[in-house]
Parts: C-alpha cells; structure tokens; sequence
C-alpha cells in the first residue's frame, strides 16, 4: 500500500531547519505486516527531541529514514501468529521493541532488550525487516522500530500497547515516550518514596512528567527547574511545590528550598552542564537520574570522591526503565 511519510536523507542539516527543510514529505511504499507484526493507521504523533537529535546528527542513525517514534493509533491489519492484538485495536507505540526473552527482558529491563537494541541501530522492525521503500525502490529505514511520522506503519507486535479506545489518540501518544520516560524516572529509575524532596531540572513535555511521576510518588517537596517562565508556571499547576529559574544561582537556590539538597534530582535536558548541576542539587546521600541525551561530544565533570564519600548515586534511565508492555 501508499503512504505518505517524512523522511529524513541527510543528517546535520543547518539551522534554521524552517530554511534547511530536512523532512521532505513523499510518497512510499510499505509493504503488508510480516509475522508478528501489524499495520498501524497512525492518529497522532509527537514531535520528540529525540528526533530532533537524529536530524542534527547527535544521534547518528542509518539514512535515510522514516522519522517519528511517539505515536497512537489504531490496528487495521495483522501479520500471521500476531495474538496480543486485533483489528481496531487502539494502541501506543513503543521506541523499544522489547523481545521478551534475551537477558534484559527476562529481569524485567525490557529498555535493555538486545534484539530490540540491535533492530533501532540497524533501522529495522525486530525481524530485522525493513517494510518501506520509495519510489525508485531504496528501503528507507525505519526510526526505532516505529516511523511515527507516516500515514500508516507496520511495526512489531512488540512495539505496540493496547489501550481503552476512549483515550485520545493525540493524549494517548505521549505514552509512548514523554510520559513513560519522564513518570518512570521519578517512580521506577528513581524510586521515589514518600516524603522524599526532588527537584527536576527542565520542564518540557519529560520534566513536567518526572514532575506529575515525582507527586504521585508522594514527595513531600517537587522543585522544577527551567529558563522558560511559562514552564515553571505549567510545573506549580501540576503539582510541582516551587520552581526556579535557571541560571547561575539555581543550585544553591535548590539546595536552599530543599532543606540541604534534594534527595532526588532528574535531568531531562540532555546537557552535560546542567546534569552536573543537578548532581550538585542533591544532598549526602543523594541520587541523580539523568533522562536527557547530550551530543557524545558532551563530557560530565563531577566530584568523583563524592560518589564514595558522600554515598551520592548518578543512574541513566531510558524508556523511564519501564516495561512498556505493563507500565
């Protein structure tokens, strides 16, 4: 069948990308799901920094692709021995086709799963196939399982969720990434319990969820930190206790609302700098999770003899260390 996508053939483009126009929107080609793998007609998707990064090159993939990875929309078709799912089934898409069997996957780290791993950085779905093509007949890769940016995809059953068909496909859709990321990284990377003090360090669509993440957990004291005023109003509606603006006196200004440093920091950002100011937020004792991914370029500078002597903890968290599947 047709269906008309935004792909991307060359990473690096220069800014402003509204000159540049790295997307061109064409026509493909996408082939009939495979086994184990089904035919999605796309309701809505998120424009994802993730995405963004492709496009600038700080997260070098395969070219060319089909972008988007956060996405909903609804079942239309089924490849052979696909049993977890129906036609007219609502679903969210996972950038994560979690395997279910490889080491990860079976201690329950299904953002580890290796096949799934292997698939993203080879621009394939999880068979390994590559479902679209263009007019001349060139495979065009997938991004992360997923191609949200297109009329229809074909993914792994395994990359997709069902949900109630009452929710939203455009609410529905940041499921699948700024939620998931952002709440489990405040309730399952972090584990953050009852009347623990935190403070989110960049309140976009993530932070704002680390945020809701951070209050549902029970912290008795939610600090967001961000440049943009707008943000920080956003942030104390959701439930965030205090904001701060960014800048130069933001730790010491966390540090103060937090009683001696939050015991839980996440920074969602993805900028060397402002991850070790979040380190820095944090109290003896503490934990950093960090969601953000800064250019590979980006080196973090922190206290290293903190770690031992004050017990502090710094832990990556991808996909909110969640099981999409369950969470």
């Amino acid at each position: 069948m047709k269906t008309r996508a935004a792909v991307l053939r060359e990473m690096g483009a220069p800014r402003p990308y509204t000159e540049s126009r790295p997307l061109e929107i064409v026509e493909l080609e996408l082939e009939e799901p495979g086994p184990g793998e089904v035919l999605v007609e796309v309701g809505a998707a998120g424009l994802c920094h993730s995405d963004l990064s492709v496009i600038d090159g700080s997260r070098p993939r395969v070219m060319p692709m089909a972008l988007g990875h956060e996405a909903a929309g609804r079942v239309v078709g089924l490849g052979t021995g696909v049993e977890s799912l129906g036609v007219g089934d609502h679903v969210v898409l996972a950038f994560v086709p979690a395997c279910g069997s490889c080491g990860p996957c079976r201690s329950g780290r299904a953002a580890l799963c290796e096949p799934g791993a292997a698939a993203n950085a080879k621009g394939t779905l999880l068979s390994g196939a590559i479902r679209l093509s263009d007019a001349s007949g060139q495979p065009i890769n997938h991004h992360l399982g997923v191609s949200a940016f297109s009329e229809h995809i074909v993914v792994s059953q395994r990359s997709a969720v069902k949900v109630p068909p009452d929710l939203p496909h455009e609410v529905a859709a940041l499921f699948g990434c700024a939620v998931l990321t952002g709440v489990g990284a405040a309730t399952h990377s972090a584990g953050i319990k009852p009347g623990d003090t935190v403070a989110v360090f960049g309140l976009g669509g993530v932070g704002l969820a680390a945020v809701l993440g951070a209050v549902l957990a029970g912290a008795e004291r939610v600090v967001g930190v961000d440049v943009v005023a707008e943000k920080l109003h956003l942030a104390e509606a959701l439930g965030a206790s205090e904001t701060i603006a960014a800048g130069p006196g933001a730790v010491d200004a966390v540090r103060e609302a937090t009683g001696g440093g939050a015991e839980v920091a996440i920074e969602t950002v993805g900028n060397a700098a402002v991850l070790a100011e979040a380190y820095a937020a944090t109290r003896r004792g503490g934990q950093t999770v960090t969601v953000g991914l800064p250019d590979p370029s980006q080196m973090l500078e922190i206290p290293a003899v903190s770690l031992v002597a004050e017990e502090r903890t710094l832990r990556g968290s991808y996909l909110g260390s969640c099981v999409p599947a369950e969470d």
